[in-house]
């Protein structure tokens, strides 16, 4: 137990110590954190340790180093911390969340240019594109399907999406028949 004449000894120690090595800290932690309020926030949970440390009983022989070591461990633990950032933050630095859907629908757009081409495909390599693409079953699934093998399949798909660009690139009909 803490007499009272020691508890007055460590809150001088402790006060001292606040006194001629706050602002220092706070720069360093500042330095290494880039953030005023977080960096106030690690010195402050120093002096606590600190005084944890010295309430349990500990000696501290150099208190600069003992409180810099301290510090460090805490910027260290603040940069190991998850990141989170609100909305409110991310606007504040002009950031606007996209609303441009022009690619997206573009993709779809040219999605569905290629889908209706695909008729224009001959036959055998309409039905596995049509599988493959439009349907979006596996080479295993069409394989059982059809009853060709899975060499097969992969090999007229390849052949069909050679065709499908060629009509793609010229729409004229008759492009790649």
């Amino acid at each position: 137990m803490i007499s009272p004449k020691q508890l007055t000894k460590m809150q001088g120690v402790l006060t001292s110590a606040h006194l001629d090595f706050e602002r220092a800290l706070n720069k360093h932690a500042f330095f290494k954190v880039n953030d005023h309020n977080i960096g106030e926030d690690l010195v402050q949970d120093t002096f606590l340790k600190t005084w944890a440390y010295l309430v349990k009983g500990g000696e501290i022989v150099l208190m600069r180093a003992f409180l810099y070591h301290i510090l460090n461990n805490l910027i260290i633990d603040q940069y190991r911390k998850p990141k989170t950032t609100s909305l409110d933050v991310l606007l504040e630095k002009n950031f606007e969340p996209s609303t441009d859907i022009t690619d997206s629908l573009f993709n779809i757009i040219d999605g569905k240019a290629a889908a209706l081409l695909i008729e224009r495909l001959p036959e055998k390599y309409q039905k596995v594109m049509k599988m493959r693409h439009i349907e979006l079953l596996s080479l295993k699934e069409i394989s059982a399907i059809t009853g060709q093998s899975q060499n097969t399949i992969a090999v007229q798909t390849h052949r069909g999406l050679m065709k499908l660009k060629v009509l793609y690139d010229n729409p004229l009909p008759g492009g790649a028949d």
